[in-house]
């Protein structure tokens, strides 16, 4: 039985109260980045990395940009410690890039971390133990004053390791499960290290907020991190960190509202790939940064590649609407969205603008290496004539008439409602030939050639059925000789209403596209020609846009009949 009445509030809030952070409008300076890709991320995987998919995934995230990558839990497995012994041994480790280990606070496995990170130029050793109500009731079945002993005593063994061991530490403590904990009790255990560690302004140590379980609105996090930072000891020594994790789908809210209210730091991982819901998204955190103009450092500008080779490392796949790196995170389908789109583009392209403010594109899809043909607008049944026009356009040169575009688009709804299917650009424009260059049901033209007299007299062969038939025209120009022309044969009365051409290339042997609309009986009938010279293109157009008008006056026939 679906049953709301056996849950509760699992969440406590500071016992004061303050929300300077809502005063803030938006994240202007980048936080310090620390990927946990290689312990959280990996631990959340059916099938862990290995060792080479490992070094191959630090390799990834030091091109990102990531200054801090927590490398894993070394006492965890021969795996983790192997992959921290390999990266300081081999110096794989930049010089501005600091590895972080993470342990419990239990004295052997503590013992092993540091065995783990010997000779390490730059380490922190992240240490932490459980915290909440409900595991220091069910799970520990310890007092308070037990769980902060804990925690001290671990705090007090890895300063004594680190004076001991060869290389550079820096300390970070977690209140693991602090979602679940009372917020001025997982204060006083973090003030309680850090007056074993007594940081300095020189030397910081790390206090770290995990939302272990997402279990409280956003706006609660960043009051309790608020309260946090309001009250932590040794601030000027201390790196205020939020670790959000994903419960409740509000991770990136949190880490956002969490940076406002003091947190100096955030630990995430790509993607958001992690335990359960999984962690949040540095990827989201950062791309949402940098579309309101401010510097994320971190460079997602090959997002792609960066997705390829992450989904190879962790046998995962990225949602195709994942924010700012799924397949379809750009992508507009809808006719509405692919008409302000396009308009969009070509507003911006016509008034030169460098500002990004295209309608329903937050941020440029060429800055992280998206593609606006494939990426942007792609046609199916519900698509309309804005994004199909755009299409023809942007890959083909095809710039069609207001009204062709509309009939055009009706033209490719029905081929993809038909097949059910998305269409590519390249299937786009074989409906448009189908229908509009090589449409001819009726009569095909095989050759014209004029005669200048007292006005434009011309001699062309139709081919209609079997039959070849010799016909002459007379008009003012080419064009309208060639309409009285097939006037007169078939028996038609019609008005030139549209005539437009383009070049479709920049150099002098481009070819052109002429389009055509004449109207009968208030009803538009369209062609279009391609073809090297413009007038032959212009009575190739004709020429179907005659097709049509007979297609439809048969079809008329034949339902009286």
């Amino acid at each position: 039985m679906f049953n709301h009445q056996k849950y509760g509030k699992q969440y406590f809030m500071p016992p004061t109260v303050s929300h300077d952070w809502v005063k803030k409008e938006t994240l202007e300076k980048a936080p310090s980045w620390c990927s946990v890709d290689l312990r959280d991320g990996n631990q959340a995987l059916p099938i862990p990395m290995n060792l080479e998919e490992k070094l191959a995934m630090f390799q990834l995230l030091v091109d990102i940009g990531f200054k801090e990558i927590e490398v894993g839990f070394p006492a965890a497995s021969d795996t983790e410690f192997t992959l921290v012994r390999t990266l300081i041994e081999e110096n794989m480790i930049p010089d501005d890039v600091t590895i972080m280990v993470i342990t419990q606070a239990r004295e052997h496995i503590i013992r092993r971390t540091f065995e783990a990170i010997e000779g390490a130029p730059k380490a922190i050793v992240h240490l932490y133990n459980s915290t909440s109500e409900a595991q220091r009731r069910q799970v520990f079945k310890k007092s308070k004053d037990e769980i902060k002993q804990i925690a001290v005593d671990g705090a007090v063994l890895v300063q004594e390791l680190a004076e001991q061991t060869e290389g550079n530490f820096y300390f970070q403590y977690s209140p693991e499960s602090f979602s679940g904990t009372e917020v001025d009790y997982a204060l006083d255990i973090c003030n309680s290290v850090l007056d074993i560690w007594k940081p300095v302004s020189d030397h910081k140590a790390i206090i770290n907020i995990p939302a272990t379980v997402e279990v409280a609105m956003p706006h609660i996090f960043a009051s309790q991190i608020e309260y946090i930072h309001k009250n932590l000891s040794y601030r000027d020594g201390v790196i205020l960190s939020i670790h959000p994790h994903n419960d409740r789908g509000s991770g990136v809210s949190d880490a956002e509202f969490g940076v406002l209210a003091g947190a100096e730091r955030v630990e995430g991982t790509l993607f958001g790939i992690g335990e359960r819901t999984g962690n949040v998204d540095l990827i989201t955190l950062a791309m949402n940064m940098y579309s309101q103009g401010f510097d994320p450092e971190l460079d997602f500008s090959q997002m792609n590649a960066i997705r390829e080779k992450y989904e190879k490392l962790t046998r995962t796949e990225v949602h195709e609407r994942h924010p700012y790196s799924g397949d379809l995170v750009f992508t507009a389908f809808s006719g509405s969205h692919q008409d302000a789109i396009s308009k969009g583009m070509k507003y911006r392209q016509e008034n030169e603008i460098e500002e990004w403010d295209i309608p329903y594109i937050p941020v440029d899809p060429a800055d992280i290496g998206r593609n606006y043909q494939a990426d942007v607008i792609r046609v199916n049944s519900q698509s309309g004539k804005g994004g199909i026009g755009y299409i023809l356009e942007t890959n083909f040169g095809v710039k069609l008439p207001y009204k062709m575009n509309e009939a055009m688009g009706y033209a490719t709804k029905e081929v993809s409602d038909q097949t059910s299917r998305e269409l590519a650009a390249e299937e786009i424009y074989q409906v448009f030939r189908d229908n509009y260059v090589d449409y001819h049901p009726y009569f095909e033209l095989v050759d014209y050639h004029f005669n200048k007299g007292t006005g434009q007299e011309v001699a062309l062969t139709i081919q209609k059925e079997n039959e070849q038939i010799e016909l002459q025209g007379k008009g003012a120009g080419s064009l309208d000789a060639i309409s009285n022309a097939l006037k007169t044969h078939f028996n038609l009365d019609y008005a030139l209403e549209v005539y437009e051409q383009q070049s479709l290339g920049k150099d002098s042997s481009a070819e052109a596209c002429a389009q055509i609309g004449i109207s009968h009986q208030g009803a538009i009938y369209w062609g279009a020609g391609i073809h090297e010279d413009i007038t032959a293109a212009s009575v190739y157009a004709l020429v179907v846009a005659v097709n049509r008008l007979e297609d439809a006056l048969i079809s008329q026939k034949e339902t009286v009949k």
